[in-house]
C-alpha cells in the first residue's frame, strides 16, 4: 500500500505545538474494497518514550453476508486509541536467539525513535481489525433456501448422469 499523505518523522514531534501533530485522511486503500473514501483524522502526540496515537476513520464496504451469500452494505467506523513505545530494537534484535517465546506483556507495537509513524497504515490496519468476524446481513437472515427434493430424476446433476445410469443396472441390494 502506497499512502499518498506523509509519514510522520518522530523527532519532528518533539518541536510541533504540545508535541502533537493532527492528520486528516481522505483516502481509497486498494486492499480494502470501500464504497466510499476513507475519511478520518489521525492525532500523534510524543509522549516521551512513547506515541499516543487516536484516530477517527469511517467508511462504507461491501461485505458478502455468511448465511445467504447475498451481498449488503456495513458502515465501518472506528475510534481507536494506542499508544507505541519507542524503542530502538536493532540492537537488542541481534543478541535474540532465533527462536524464544515471547511473553504477553512483550506483544505491544514499538517505533525506533528516530523512525517515521505511518497515520495512514495505522488507520488502515484499525480499519481491518474492526471488520466483522461473523458478516450477517439483518438479524433475521435465513441464510440458503434449500428445497426439498422429490428424489427424482431431475435432482441429477447431469454430470453425473452416466452415474445414474449405471446405478440402474446394479442389483437392488447393492444399489444403496
Amino acid at each position: 500500500m502506497k499512502p499518498s499523505t506523509e509519514a510522520v518523522y518522530i523527532p519532528n514531534l518533539l518541536q510541533a505545538p504540545e508535541k502533537t501533530k493532527s492528520i486528516d485522511i481522505e483516502t481509497h486503500y486498494p486492499e480494502l474494497e470501500t464504497l466510499t473514501p476513507v475519511r478520518g483524522e489521525v492525532t500523534v502526540t510524543h509522549q516521551g518514550n512513547y506515541l499516543e496515537v487516536q484516530g477517527k476513520g469511517e467508511t462504507i464496504i461491501t461485505l458478502a453476508c455468511h448465511r445467504c451469500l447475498q451481498n449488503y452494505n456495513h458502515r465501518l467506523s472506528v475510534a481507536p486509541r494506542e499508544l507505541i513505545w519507542l524503542e530502538d530494537l536493532d540492537a537488542e534484535a541481534e543478541s535474540y536467539p532465533l527462536e524464544r517465546e515471547v511473553a504477553v506483556e512483550d506483544l505491544v507495537e514499538t517505533l525506533p525513535p528516530n523512525g517515521y509513524f505511518s497515520p495512514e497504515s495505522w488507520l488502515y490496519e484499525q480499519l481491518c481489525l474492526a471488520l466483522p468476524q461473523q458478516q450477517i446481513c439483518s438479524a433475521d437472515c435465513q441464510g440458503i433456501s434449500l428445497q426439498q427434493s422429490n428424489g427424482g430424476a431431475s435432482d441429477v446433476d447431469r454430470r453425473w448422469s452416466a452415474l445414474a445410469q449405471l446405478r440402474v443396472h446394479l442389483p437392488e441390494d447393492t444399489a444403496q
